[in-house]
This record gives C-alpha cells, sequence and structure tokens, in this order.
C-alpha cells in the first residue's frame, strides 16, 4: 500500500490476487478474535430506552454478562458464521480496492499521493465493499440480535429461538427478492464511504512513521503497521459511530414490542435524537472501538506481512 513520502513507480504492475488472499486471511483472524464484542456492540446499539427511562442493558459488561447467562458461550458468536463466511471476500475486497485506486490515482510523475486522492481513494473502496458488506451486515444483525428481541421483559433469560443465515436469506429471497439482502445499503454506504475516507489516509500517515524493515523494503515493521491500524481503526470508528447505530436500527428486521421501527437514514437520526437524544449515537462506541482497533490492526499486520506471498512463493508489490 502506497504511504505518504513513498516514490510510486507509474506503470509498475499492481498484483492482485496476493492481496485479495491477505485480505481475505486478516478478516477470518480479526473476525474470529472480536465477534463476542461485536455481538455486545450491536445488542446496545438496538436497546431502546422505555417510556419510563429503563434500559435493558446498563452497560458493556452487563450485556455480557446477561448474553452469557442466557445464552451461553457459544451464544457469543451467534452469526459469526456467516460473517466469517463474507468478511474473506469484504475485507480482501476494502483493502485491495484501497491499493488498486491510490495505485492508479499516483501522479503521473511519481512522488507522493496527495490527501485528496488518498480520501478519494479511501472512499471509493468502501464504496466497493457494500456490495458484500450490506447482505453480511444484515443477516448478522438479525441472528447477534435475537437474544435481546427475545429476552425483552423476561429479565434477560429467555432464549432466543433457533435460526440460521440460510433460513433468514432464503426467507427474504422469497418475500422481497435480492433487494431484500440490501435493506439499509444507503446506511451502510455512508458509514462505510465515510469510514475509509478517514481510516486509509490516517493510518497511511500513521505507519510512515514508523521504523522501516531491514530488507531494503521500505516497508515499516509489522509491529508498526499493528498499531497504526488499532490507533486509526479505534479514532475512525468512533467518529463514524452515530452512521453505525443508523445502520444497525434501519437493518433489523424485528424488533421488540413497542420498539420504534424507522423508515430512512433522515426519519432514523430525527427519532433517536428526538426519542434518545444525542447519546445515543454513541451507543456501542467504546465496544465499537475495541472491535475495529484490533480488527484493523490484524488487518494490517497480515497485510503488510504478507502472508499470501509467502504462500504462494511470489514478490511482495
Amino acid at each position: 500500500m502506497p504511504k505518504p513520502g513513498r516514490i510510486i513507480a507509474p506503470g509498475s504492475p499492481l498484483v492482485l490476487l496476493p492481496k485479495i488472499i491477505n485480505g481475505g486471511i486478516a478478516g477470518i483472524i480479526g473476525v474470529s478474535c472480536v465477534f463476542p464484542l461485536d455481538l455486545v456492540k450491536t445488542r446496545l446499539q438496538n436497546q431502546q430506552i422505555g417510556p419510563d427511562g429503563q434500559k435493558q442493558y446498563s452497560s458493556m459488561l452487563h450485556c455480557f454478562r446477561q448474553t452469557y447467562r442466557a445464552e451461553g458461550y457459544f451464544g457469543m458468536y451467534r452469526g459469526s458464521g456467516v460473517n466469517i463466511l463474507l468478511i474473506t471476500p469484504e475485507k480482501a475486497i476494502k483493502l485491495t480496492a484501497n491499493d488498486f485506486f491510490r495505485h492508479h490515482l499516483a501522479p503521473s510523475s511519481g512522488g507522493k499521493l496527495p490527501l485528496p486522492r488518498e480520501m478519494l481513494a479511501g472512499g471509493l473502496a468502501g464504496l466497493c465493499q457494500i456490495i458484500i458488506t450490506t447482505p453480511m451486515e444484515l443477516l448478522k444483525i438479525q441472528l447477534q440480535d435475537a437474544g435481546r428481541v427475545a429476552a425483552v421483559g423476561t429479565e434477560g433469560v429467555k432464549v432466543a429461538p433457533k435460526t440460521s443465515a440460510t433460513a433468514i436469506t432464503l426467507e427474504l429471497l422469497r418475500t422481497k427478492g435480492i433487494l431484500g439482502l440490501y435493506k439499509g445499503i444507503g446506511a451502510t454506504m455512508l458509514r462505510d464511504v465515510s469510514f475509509s475516507v478517514i481510516y486509509f489516509p490516517l493510518f497511511a500517515r500513521l505507519n510512515a512513521l514508523g521504523p522501516r524493515r531491514k530488507d531494503n523494503s521500505g516497508e515499516a515493521v509489522f509491529w508498526c503497521s499493528l498499531l497504526s491500524g488499532c490507533t486509526s481503526g479505534a479514532i475512525t470508528a468512533l467518529l463514524v459511530n452515530p452512521f453505525d447505530v443508523v445502520k444497525t436500527r434501519l437493518q433489523l428486521l424485528k424488533r421488540a414490542e413497542g420498539e420504534i421501527a424507522y423508515t430512512s437514514i433522515a426519519d432514523a437520526f430525527i427519532k433517536i435524537w428526538k426519542n434518545e437524544g444525542v447519546k445515543a449515537f454513541f451507543k456501542g462506541g467504546a465496544c465499537r472501538m475495541i472491535v475495529i482497533a484490533p480488527l484493523f490492526g490484524i488487518a494490517q499486520m497480515v497485510y503488510y506481512l504478507g502472508v499470501a506471498e509467502m504462500l504462494l512463493g511470489v514478490k511482495k508489490s
């Protein structure tokens, strides 16, 4: 991935297959490590404040305890199957597309990639990924939030009825067609494009500050890429959390009794602000930072180490 200050050779080949494989490997490892936190994040974001101000979950730790008590260890991984399956193409598209657009937006004379072009490359990468991200998030959210919806009004002990990503997919295809899987695509685009516009330039700059590897490749040492990915991911995750809250609410197909439904992005923003206040837009914010930081740190470390290049026996580009 070209970084600020790095000379880019115009017309030099960009080998995509290893980058796609690296993105997939990074996504699987990252999701496997942080999925329980992502489940808690989803439930915190979807819970709505009752008429008398009561909350189903009072904190991240309380949500962990309630979920574990009602659903056990494996309940913390509800929806992980579809996430792990689709995170491979999603992360591969995101990381590879950013490299691709940076490569083609590089000045013909070589030299630094200007910040506006870095942001454009990141935004286009975020736009490309939503074809996978939207159905992945839609299915994951239904499975993650089923336990919360079932437990409303039962002191958090009622177990959600068993379902699967396949059953939800088939039902959506039967009733709404392929577009049913893309419910909330506008909000997903808003979140992912804004995230990528901020994240990739920030990561590139932080990564450029660290020490270089001793093989004269000009690449940062692995721990620098790890820390840069963690820091950039955490900061950006918090900044775009309001968009994530709106996306999560819009994609929920089944709500608990008495919970408000939303018809559009604007409607969700207005109703959340009116009924729950500005703090509601940062529900699950700390949890999301904890999820995104290692997810992107691991992703960037694997990507920069060139695991796929080693497996395929090709030179890292």
